[in-house]
């Protein structure tokens, strides 16, 4: 029997991901065009609605309700379950160190009060919505986020620059792998909870470990991020803003529970710690100046 699913952001970071991992496990794939293509007509006969819509942070106060309510509406009469690549911003400041399903959203800042919002609105509508949740992305190409936009965009030149306190557990996910964990996950959706939160254990590293890392893939000079030129481009670059905060993350240290994970997924297979990063620096770094990395 045919499954299909309907990929929302499918040029972007996790939907792409999402698209070849559907795609290699025999379902058919529907790449939703928003220029031409209308929702609620894609959506028919879809089992399964990947929301990898990601708005820049600050458009997510305007845009988020909206996209939010537009796939819940196509959601509803099609039958599709929901499945949202989510992120550790609901739980705040102050929550403990240990991220888990059954940890509590208290984020008191905007851009955590808004997707804790989000994840609510979609449980209050009674669509099976499936959370996949995750740390910060390492990507097999360019594609915008903490690892390729800031930490190694200097890795050719010898330099990796950390945004934190170097001893602090960080988390991470490797996006390959958490686009297989989410077609495996559709695979067994109707013997979910109606909303289901699963946090994706990935990587939990230092900033010491991801430099070592780094470092045996290319040598490198690791350095720690100033955080002066975003504090100085505020008044006139909204997104610096919104970067700003969510610095507590890099000294905050954080790991998401496999738990749940482990109990759903028995025996999933993770990439290698140092094989993802080398992935991730593939697209930074002349390959003469990589370190070759033992088959796998």
């Amino acid at each position: 029997m045919t499954r299909t699913v309907l990929i929302l952001g499918a040029s972007g970071r996790f939907g792409r991901n999402a698209a070849q991992a559907f795609a290699a496990r025999g379902w058919q794939v529907r790449r939703f065009d928003r220029s031409t293509d209308d929702l609620h007509r894609a959506a028919r006969g879809a089992d399964v609605i990947v929301n990898a819509w990601n708005p820049q942070y600050p458009d997510w106060q305007r845009q988020l309700p909206a996209i939010t309510q537009q796939v819940i509406a196509a959601a509803k009469p099609s039958g599709s379950t929901v499945i949202i690549p989510g992120n550790v911003y609901v739980y705040g400041a102050d929550a403990p160190e240990r991220f888990a399903p059954d940890t509590p959203h208290r984020a008191t800042n905007r851009l955590g009060r808004l997707r804790i919002e989000m994840e609510a609105a979609y449980r209050a509508a009674g669509v099976r919505t499936i959370i996949l949740r995750a740390g910060d992305f390492l990507d097999t190409e360019a594609s915008g986020n903490w690892f390729d936009m800031a930490m190694a965009k200097r890795a050719a030149r010898g330099t990796f620059t950390y945004p934190g306190a170097m001893d602090r557990a960080h988390a991470w996910a490797y996006l390959p792998d958490l686009a297989r964990a989410a077609v495996g996950l559709a695979g067994m959706r109707d013997r979910l909870d109606m909303f289901e939160d699963v946090t994706f254990p990935g990587y939990t590293l230092t900033g010491a470990e991801l430099g070592a890392a780094v470092n045996a893939v290319t040598p490198v000079r690791v350095t720690q991020m100033s955080w002066w030129p975003l504090v100085m481009a505020s008044p006139f670059w909204p997104l610096a803003r919104y970067l700003r905060e969510m610095r507590y993350l890099w000294n905050k240290p954080h790991h998401l529970d496999a738990a749940r994970f482990d109990a759903l997924l028995p025996g999933f297979q993770h990439t290698p710690v140092q094989e993802a990063v080398a992935r991730a620096l593939e697209f930074q770094v002349n390959p003469d100046q990589m370190v070759a990395q033992p088959a796998t």
